[in-house]
C-alpha cells in the first residue's frame, strides 16, 4: 500500500488493544479522519509523543479498509503550556469539542485547522483573556461555516448609520427603527461593534491582536455565544474538567 504525508492535529485519543491507539485527527485536505497508531502506547515507541491530544505534526500514513494507519510522525507543535494549566486546558478542550462537531471526513478543513492552530497557540503562549479567545474563535468559525454577519449596514433597510443593535435572527446589525420589529436583537456599544468587525475582517493570523475592556467583553461574549448557539442550533456550555 502506498503511503502519504499528511499534516494534522490530534483531536482525540483512545486506547486500542494492549499497546495501540485509535486517534481522531483533523487534516487540511482529508478533513476529520480516524487513525490507528500501532504500538503508540509502548514507553519507547517512536509514535508516543506525536499521538497525544493537541499534537500537530507531519504524519506518514496509509489507508486501510476502514481507517488510516500511521507509520511515523514528525512533531511540529505540542502546545505544552495547555497541558500544565487547568484553565487553559478547559478552554482548549471546549474548543476541541466544537471542532469535532463541525468537521467530517473528506471535507476541506484548511481554514478550520488554521483557526484551531492559531487559537491553541494563543491559549498556550499568551496570557490573553480566555473568554475573549473563545468568543473570537466562535465568531470566526461561524464565518468559515457560512454565517458571516453583515456589519456594514442594517440587514433590513440598508441604513449605514446608528447601527446599535445586533440581530441573532437576521445575521447582523440593525438600525433603531428595524430593531423594534425584531425581538432577537441585542443592544451593543461602540467597543463591541469594533470587536465584532475586527474579528470578522482581520487577517487569519491577527484575529487575536486586540483587547477589549471588561464591561464590553461581557457584551461581546453574550453576542457571540447567543449567535453561535443560534446558528449551530445547539447550546455549548463551558464544562468543568473535574
Amino acid at each position: 500500500m502506498s503511503s502519504t504525508k499528511v499534516n494534522g492535529i490530534i483531536l482525540a485519543e483512545n486506547n486500542l488493544g494492549d499497546f495501540d491507539k485509535m486517534l481522531t485527527m483533523l487534516t487540511p485536505g482529508l478533513g476529520k479522519i480516524s487513525c490507528v497508531a500501532k504500538g503508540a502506547r509502548r514507553p519507547k515507541s517512536a509514535l508516543l509523543a506525536g499521538t497525544q491530544m493537541f499534537c500537530f505534526g507531519e504524519y506518514l500514513m496509509y489507508k486501510g479498509t476502514n481507517t488510516y494507519h500511521i507509520n511515523s510522525v514528525e512533531t511540529i507543535e505540542v502546545f505544552y503550556n495547555i497541558r500544565t494549566d487547568l484553565d487553559k486546558l478547559k478552554y482548549a478542550m471546549h474548543i476541541n469539542k466544537i471542532v469535532q462537531d463541525v468537521t467530517q471526513e473528506n471535507q476541506n478543513c484548511y481554514k478550520i485547522l488554521q483557526l484551531l492552530l492559531n487559537t491553541l497557540y494563543t491559549i498556550s503562549e499568551t496570557d490573553k483573556n480566555l473568554d475573549l479567545v473563545l468568543s473570537v474563535f466562535k465568531l470566526r468559525l461561524l464565518c468559515i461555516l457560512g454565517f458571516t454577519p453583515d456589519l456594514t449596514e442594517c440587514v433590513n433597510c440598508k441604513e449605514k448609520e446608528n447601527l446599535k443593535y445586533f440581530s441573532l435572527r437576521d445575521n447582523g446589525f440593525k438600525c433603531d427603527a428595524c430593531s423594534r420589529q425584531d425581538k432577537s436583537t441585542i443592544t451593543i456599544n461602540e467597543s463591541t461593534d469594533n470587536a465584532l468587525k475586527y474579528t470578522v475582517m482581520a487577517p487569519a493570523k491577527k484575529i487575536y491582536a486586540f483587547n477589549i475592556k471588561d464591561e464590553s467583553l461581557e457584551e461581546f461574549k453574550l453576542v457571540t455565544k447567543l449567535y453561535f448557539n443560534e446558528k449551530l442550533e445547539k447550546e455549548y456550555k463551558l464544562e468543568e474538567l473535574f
